[in-house]
């Protein structure tokens, strides 16, 4: 069994999203092209945005750390650190408010 330490992970990627053109970087921490289930962690230096798309499958997203705005055409929630949204299967974008590192868990659709 693999372990992974989310901790320094974030720690890593948010160094990486904070010097990046983009403000963001990612890490596949399970899954691929190979495997239903795949969780991603995104980091976000604070003010970038994931711009509006649409999720593969069934998701949810665990703020690590920051605050993070989840957006679809009609309503919007926040997330703080520690809380866990599901994500909405209709067009979605998702805005740093801070600097902030997230997990992404996708079950595609198969």
């Amino acid at each position: 069994m693999d372990s992974v330490s989310l901790t320094a992970l974030a720690d890593e990627q948010l160094a990486t999203a904070r010097s990046s053109h983009s403000g963001r970087a990612a890490h596949t921490v399970h899954g691929g092209h190979d495997h239903q289930l795949r969780q991603t962690l995104i980091a976000l230096a604070g003010g970038r945005d994931l711009s509006d798309h649409h999720s593969p499958g069934e998701t949810t997203l665990q703020v690590l750390r920051g605050n993070v705005r989840l957006t679809t055409a009609d309503d919007a929630w926040e997330g703080r650190e520690g809380d866990l949204l599901v994500v909405p299967r209709e067009r979605h974008g998702l805005h740093a408010v801070d600097d902030s590192v997230i997990l992404l868990t996708v079950l595609a659709d198969s």
